[in-house]
């Protein structure tokens, strides 16, 4: 018999789970992607906004890292990879709005950081004592990043710019959010004996010192190592790269199909889907689950309950993107920024705006300003249990404040995300190491909820969910990859 797996879960992370077990196991393998919605994508999603493809989900990947490149490259997608222009962003906190300053990492100061816009005399000082103070940290051991923040720079820095910047990443709580998760690299420099935090800052934005007699006037600091550009994005939207994936994969993608039951059988697995009144059965020899957390623990409490405990302490936040398009001449106040990150204490109901024409030159067409209005943080699905027009109109008033546009859009799209990012609390990675070892052979998870939300990193855990149930499977019957699961 051939292969049969189930990728449970049609986002980016099924799909690109589906796209390597069909490279590792052949064109004889039966790949069934199994999805509850009528789309594929998962939180990735492109419409038509006034005649252009817009992201309203996902809208950018780190660049730096290769899964995404390679993948395009696998898809015969370079092309289309596209870079962001040098138009600078913006942060509105202690109600003015300034530029982003540079030099952090993550909002956390390293020794290169220009703050002086942004915070007052008092916590500029606070910054600038805190290489000097004592530092006491347990090597391997995690906390809530705003509370290291606050203890180290003061209250300032966490406010006004660490939780604007993961608020648009996690749309998160900086109080909330877990180190060793958000920031690993600070912490791996923290392990590794900084003395402070501004210098496991530079350790962990790879640094290095400019010597003085080679330093530009106005240039005291150290540089950071490496370049190129930070974000890359898909001209066409992401929905270009969920097409070549499924192409690629041929996979039975079966949409509309909700699968309510994991079961263990000999040899493989049992799924039982769709309604409770008339239940289908499939099985197959592996699955792939690359669904949210709460479906995920669900799916595994009756076949891994001590991995189905460590997912489900995993709690999401909702939130909502608003995608604008304006007339060249409505838009003129526009100011030439890439966005403004908005601080929560700030009297308004966004937490962004992308400014998408001046940040992706592909958005800039047919005469009109595109951009998109980020609402909702951990905490807050309360507040945007409003109807489209309701948001439309508060994404539009503080667009009047922030920049004086007050113009009627010539095309409006609301994109509701219900618990669509997970959030990554103090021992996250504890709960991912209990996850991924309490998984029984032929069982793998992928997603957002483990080693990062960005897509790269769902598409890291794609690969190796696939390849783990690959090669538990190949060791079993002692055959390569290329070739069947089973004999």
């Amino acid at each position: 018999m051939t292969a049969r797996v189930a990728v449970v879960g049609g986002g980016i992370s099924g799909l690109a789970a589906a796209h390597r077990l069909r490279t590792l196991l052949g064109p004889a393998a039966r790949v069934d992607v199994l999805e509850q919605r009528g789309r594929v994508g998962g939180v990735l999603h492109t419409v038509d906004l006034a005649g252009v493809p817009f992201d309203v989900g996902a809208e950018a990947f780190l660049a730096r890292r290769p899964e995404v490149p390679a993948l395009l490259a696998e898809l015969g997608l370079t092309d289309l990879l596209v870079h962001p222009t040098g138009a600078a962003a913006s942060v509105r906190a202690a109600g003015r709005t300034g530029p982003l300053p540079p030099g952090t990492l993550l909002g956390v100061p390293t020794s290169a950081a220009r703050l002086d816009g942004l915070l007052s005399a008092e916590g500029a000082a606070a910054v600038a004592a805190e290489p000097g103070r004592p530092l006491s940290w347990e090597p391997g051991g995690d906390v809530a990043l705003g509370g290291l923040l606050r203890a180290r720079f003061g209250d300032e820095i966490a406010d006004r710019l660490a939780d604007p910047l993961l608020g648009g990443v996690y749309a998160g709580r900086v109080d909330a959010l877990g180190l060793r998760a958000t920031v690993p690299a600070l912490a791996a420099a923290l392990d590794a004996g900084a003395p402070s935090l501004t210098a496991a800052a530079d350790r962990a934005a790879g640094l290095t010192t400019v010597p003085a007699a080679s330093r530009d006037v106005g240039d005291g600091g150290p540089r950071p190592a490496g370049g190129g550009p930070v974000f890359g994005a898909v001209r066409g939207g992401y929905r270009v790269l969920l097409d070549a994936l499924v192409a690629a994969a041929r996979a039975e993608v079966r949409l509309r199909t909700t699968v309510r039951e994991l079961q263990r059988r000999e040899g493989g697995w049992r799924l039982v889907l769709g309604p409770t009144t008339a239940p289908q059965l499939l099985d197959v020899d592996a699955v792939v689950l690359a669904v949210p957390a709460p479906a995920a623990a669900r799916l595994l409490a009756g076949v891994a309950p001590a991995a189905a405990g460590a997912v489900g302490e995993i709690e999401l936040a909702s939130s909502v993107v608003v995608a604008l398009a304006f007339r060249e001449q409505d838009a003129a106040a526009l100011p030439p920024t890439s966005g403004v990150l908005v601080a929560a204490d700030e009297p308004l109901a966004v937490k962004a705006f992308t400014h998408s024409s001046n940040k992706w030159a592909h958005l800039a067409e047919g005469g009109l300003v595109r951009l998109r209005a980020s609402l909702g943080r951990f905490g807050e699905a309360a507040a945007l249990q409003i109807d489209d027009a309701e948001l439309v109109a508060r994404a539009r008033a503080d667009l009047a404040a922030l920049t004086g546009v007050t113009a009627e859009p010539v095309a409006v799209h609301v994109q509701r995300w219900g618990g669509g990012l997970p959030q990554y609390g103090v021992d996250h990675l504890q709960r991912v190491r209990a996850i991924e070892e309490g998984l029984p052979p032929g069982l793998a998870m992928a997603g957002s909820a483990l080693h990062g939300v960005g897509v790269p990193a769902c598409v890291a855990t794609a690969r190796a969910a696939a390849e783990r149930v690959v090669s538990h499977h190949t060791r079993g019957s002692g055959k390569p990859h290329s070739r069947p699961l089973r004999p």
